[in-house]
């Protein structure tokens, strides 16, 4: 197979601290700045409400890049017991843990400045490369989905929900 090289198009900057961007406190700040030479691409982003934002995790630690299965650890934060975590595949978990150390975020977009986008609840840590940016478009929007049972069980279980 031939080899995949990517390019960052731009950089996350965040006040936020890892743990804030690790623990999901809504309404984190950042600036998704878009390198000089890509700015052409952004014209007309500003009329979309949302983004998504496709970044490289450049802060994993070696072990966590290549795992194929792992425990859903987000989840001992609310409570659940390491014991009472299933085993999955990382292809099933929103989890930084991959193969390839990709992440993938839809935020709103808050205003565009030049090569700056200022967005909220990006989950990216400040410093993460920007692979590309694409707007959010209505036919992908899913009314009819499914989803686990286990993570809001052991949600109840631990007393996090009803």
């Amino acid at each position: 197979m031939k080899e995949v090289v990517l390019r960052p198009v731009g950089v996350v900057h965040t006040d936020a601290t890892s743990e804030v961007i690790k623990s999901r406190v809504p309404g984190v700040e950042s600036v998704v700045e878009v390198f000089p030479e890509f700015e052409p691409a952004l014209e007309g982003l500003e009329t979309h409400s949302h983004i998504f934002v496709l970044g490289y995790f450049h802060e994993l630690r070696p072990e966590q890049i290549g795992p194929l299965k792992v425990k859903p650890r987000a989840l001992l934060r609310f409570g659940v017991k390491p014991d009472d975590l299933p085993t999955v595949g990382v292809f099933s978990l929103d989890s930084p843990t991959r193969p390839n150390p990709i992440g993938l975020a839809l935020v709103p977009l808050v205003k565009r400045e030049g090569n700056k986008l200022h967005v909220t609840g990006l989950d990216f840590f400040d410093g993460t490369p920007v692979l590309d940016i694409k707007p959010y478009q209505d036919s992908y929007r899913v009314d009819d989905y499914r989803l686990p049972e286990w993570p809001a069980r052991l949600l109840r279980e631990a007393g996090q929900s009803k």
